[in-house]
């Protein structure tokens, strides 16, 4: 008798897990009941219990035991959401790897249209598109997703600059497995993990491939989400963008690159200083002052494109550490807001027509500017 080889999976899909007891089965059926028939054998899903403090370890043996194609690691210790994609990664046989979040799901009909789309392009990332999910069942647009619209079947960075600015997270993204020990890329610890992984898979791509459908199911508000978590952890992100600019500046040395990585870490940074959901109030003044340390050491040599309005306002505010003027427009900005919206919900008779408010511009066309430091 000859034994043969196992088929090797066209896509692993890995799963980290801890804390979601109430989110893992919702997961895991998306992604299990979603592989066409005919096609198990091109889908292997790899669940890892992150020393989960509930149970889902339980849970994940009881599931891969009655479910042939689902594989688990089980860590001793919890080591946090990168290193345990990475644990996932080490296992995991497919040609091509997605990293889901253990509390998202997917909707129907993705992995068959995912599935086609690695076969007909071949390509090193596949960008998926996404819907916000709140609490009360609300389904949002991101803000990032029209610029994957219009996209050709298989582009680089180059051609479509815009898709630097799509959401930097690695759960849009579908990656080549080679692709990635190519780029010497694994998670790092901390928070905030995705930025320097997610965007170098952009810059480094030949082939990227856009499908444009919702593919992912982004949960929000969840508690002990991060992005609802009050944490100095929060200051992680200034690490992980150091590493992010450091791997730029040794394998892909481009101005223009580095100029509008930039302008989106100023961004960034400034949506988690002004987030109350992020950090308390005592430490906004600080991470405000790493945000301007953060300036001072990466600013291009030849300034970067500032964008228009509040937001350029604020940019320049970073620029010179003024946290006393920033906090001063915060605070009017949101004055402003809560009477727009008391106005809105006044009697049609009484109600004053808002106030247009001042929308931050993109304009990556825009000379490249260096602000008043």
């Amino acid at each position: 008798m000859v034994n043969q080889p196992a088929p090797v999976p066209l896509l692993s899909v890995v799963v980290p897990v801890h804390g979601v007891e109430a989110y893992l089965h919702q997961c895991l059926d998306s992604i299990r009941t979603d592989v066409p028939a005919g096609e198990r054998d091109a889908v292997e899903i790899v669940a890892v219990d992150d020393a989960s403090p509930d149970r889902c370890g339980e849970l994940l043996r009881a599931y891969a035991a009655t479910h042939p194609g689902v594989r688990t690691v089980h860590l001793s210790s919890n080591v946090g959401l990168g290193p345990a994609r990475n644990a996932g990664l080490e296992v995991a046989a497919g040609e091509y790897v997605w990293f889901v979040d253990s509390d998202d799901w997917l909707p129907s009909g993705t992995l068959p249209a995912v599935l086609d789309r690695l076969r007909a392009h071949h390509p090193d990332v596949l960008l998926l598109d996404h819907l916000r999910v709140h609490e009360d069942g609300r389904r949002e647009v991101d803000a990032s997703s029209p610029l994957l619209r219009g996209t050709p079947d298989v582009v680089r960075l180059a051609d479509r600059p815009q898709l630097l600015r799509v959401q930097h997270t690695a759960w849009n993204k579908v990656v080549r497995r080679a692709f990635l020990d190519e780029l010497e890329l694994r998670f790092h610890p901390g928070w905030y993990e995705d930025i320097p992984f997610s965007h170098p898979l952009l810059i480094g791509a030949e082939k990227i491939s856009v499908l444009d459908r919702v593919c992912y199911l982004y949960r929000q508000g969840r508690q002990g989400a991060i992005t609802s978590t009050r944490s100095g952890r929060h200051f992680d992100a200034f690490d992980q963008y150091d590493r992010l600019l450091d791997w730029v500046r040794r394998r892909h040395p481009d101005p223009r690159l580095h100029a509008e990585l930039f302008g989106l870490m100023v961004n960034h940074m400034l949506v988690v200083v002004g987030n109350d959901d992020r950090l308390h109030p005592h430490l906004r003044r600080d991470f405000f002052r790493r945000v301007a340390e953060q300036y001072r050491k990466h600013l291009p040599e030849g300034g970067y494109p500032l964008p228009g309005g509040v937001a350029g306002l604020k940019h320049r505010l970073v620029g010179r550490n003024s946290y006393l003027a920033y906090a001063a427009l915060r605070r009017a900005h949101r004055l402003a807001g809560a009477a727009r919206r008391a106005s809105a919900a006044a009697p049609a008779s009484t109600a004053q027509p808002p106030t247009p408010e001042a929308t931050p511009a993109t304009r990556p066309d825009a000379p490249a500017t260096r602000p008043t430091r």
